[in-house]
């Protein structure tokens, strides 16, 4: 008998499941060999230590460019933050498909997509929050949640299958310092028409209770500007327009000048300004005018809060800006959590400053940072509104998404199965299971050049950081008869053994 082809809306994780970044999730609609796909997010991870030379790293997207670059209708954006949209200026000319997002986040991707030469090529179709849309088959809506980034967003898909709530990155912040409150109302209108699978947000699971307010942040940062004696710099997330808001609340209040320093924050801020944010927050100065302001009458908002190499903080720390200098008795602010993998670059950064006598608080301090993420009272919270059929955790390592699977049945849902990338879940018809897997794999960005993460030179490099290299140059005549003696180069290795003898 002929197999009977079923329509199915499937979920597969491509990146961000099983990790936290490089988030990129494919939906599936139709029978197993003819499904039509909608991409949700592309974004990056930064390389570690494991990962000698590399900067970025790309999710693989073999799968769909083998087997459903013609049947990919479209990418949705959920926010603009790096793990999310990062990986669109390397990989969208694999894909060249319309990309939907909403006003600050194409602000910010355009930037990304003119470096590459690609901002006159790709086609944006801008959605607001609240927008009901179609992408191909997949009936799509815009939910305003909060998070740590402007115009943040859950997507609802409906299908014919079945319908998912693609939770994107969320907390629940019933006093954000910037942009739309979490729609409440919307969620609970959505629970009441039926949500098969909420594919949810794992980052901060392991913590109970509700995450603090971004306001609750701004009168710490306040009262921190208000007492300080000499120049304050605040370094946080360059995207987080909230944070550099209450910040410059906090330099408007006490008479302060506010100096941007750092590509990065200039062009967030340039692309807030452009969607109305930030509107009331007066003139930035630019890191050439640090000089002529007296030290009290300064605050700096720099880039460099997980101690990349060649942000400002780290280079201010190294004496090496050319600009901007601190003195004994400055203070620095990290309103920032070190995500993890950055914990040596940040302490490194830390250390430097104490050497110059700059005094520092980091979030163990004040409550200077707050995540932009749900804890356990939040995921039940939504839960409750939404209650849907199944749970599927994503965005987190390991031991995030098995306590997310625990925590959804603790909480009454029996459907949560625990799913990595390469994953093909059901989602509907029927409880969520896994059906299949996919390939699946990550790309290294070696300077300009996309290579294999399996086969590219990181591979050798990493040997070569544990083993060393011999290098023996020998030359011969057109008789193939050894001109001269061999000349041997170490490279990595000892040159002597425990007697001293030459090796």
């Amino acid at each position: 008998m002929k197999k009977q082809r079923r329509n199915e809306l499937v979920l597969l994780p491509l990146g961000g499941a099983g990790e936290i970044g490089m988030n990129c999730y494919a939906y599936g609609i139709g029978p197993e060999d003819a499904r039509e796909w909608l991409m949700v997010d592309l974004g990056v991870k930064f390389g570690d230590e494991n990962e000698p030379g590399i900067d970025v790293v790309l999710p693989d997207l073999s799968f769909i460019q083998a087997e459903g670059k013609r049947q990919l209708s479209g990418l949705v954006l959920t926010h603009a933050h790096e793990d999310h949209i990062g990986a669109v200026g390397w990989l969208w000319p694999r894909l060249k498909c319309p990309i939907y997002c909403t006003p600050f986040t194409a602000a910010l991707l355009m930037n990304k997509l003119r470096e590459k030469g690609l901002d006159d090529q790709v086609e944006m179709k801008i959605k607001n929050l609240g927008d009901r849309f179609k992408v191909g088959s997949f009936d799509c809506e815009f939910v305003a949640v909060t998070h740590s980034i402007p115009e943040p967003s859950a997507l609802m898909i409906r299908t014919s299958a079945g319908t998912a709530l693609h939770s994107g990155d969320w907390k629940i912040d019933r006093a954000p310092t910037v942009g739309a409150r979490f729609n409440e109302t919307r969620m609970k209108e959505l629970g009441l028409e039926g949500v098969d699978a909420l594919v949810c947000d794992s980052t901060n699971v392991l913590r109970e209770g509700h995450s603090p307010s971004e306001s609750d942040v701004a009168e710490t940062l306040m009262q921190i500007v208000s007492e300080a004696k000499r120049r304050v710099a605040i370094t946080t997330f360059a995207s987080h327009v909230g944070r550099l808001s209450s910040a410059v609340k906090a330099a408007r209040a006490n008479g302060r000048e506010v100096v941007v320093v750092g590509r990065a924050m200039r062009n967030t801020i340039e692309a807030a300004r452009q969607c109305g944010y930030l509107k009331d927050a007066g003139e930035f100065l630019d890191e050439e005018a640090f000089g002529y302001l007296p030290p009290e009458k300064a605050m700096l908002l720099c880039t460099g809060s997980q101690g990349e190499a060649r942000a400002a903080i780290a280079r201010i720390g190294e004496d090496q800006h050319p600009h901007v200098s601190f003195d004994e008795g400055d203070l620095v602010v990290f309103s920032s959590k070190t995500i993890p993998g950055n914990e040596k670059a940040v302490a490194a950064v830390h250390n430097n400053l104490a050497r110059m006598g700059i005094d520092i608080i980091t979030s163990d301090d004040a409550l200077v940072h707050t995540s932009g993420h749900p804890r356990q009272g939040e995921l039940k919270q939504l839960y409750d509104w939404l209650k849907p059929k199944s749970v599927i955790p994503v965005h987190g390592e390991p031991r995030h998404l098995a306590m997310q699977s625990k925590f959804a049945k603790d909480c009454g849902i029996a459907n949560a199965p625990y799913v990595e990338n390469g994953d093909i879940v059901r989602l509907a018809p029927g409880p969520a299971e896994i059906i299949d897997e996919a390939p699946v794999g990550r790309l290294h960005v070696d300077e300009r050049i996309i290579v294999s993460a399996i086969d590219g030179p990181a591979k050798f490099r990493r040997k070569l950081s544990y083993v060393g290299i011999a290098m023996v140059s020998l030359v011969i005549n057109d008789k193939g008869a050894l001109v001269g003696d061999a000349a041997i180069a170490l490279d990595g290795l000892p040159r002597q053994d425990n007697e001293g003898r030459g090796l």
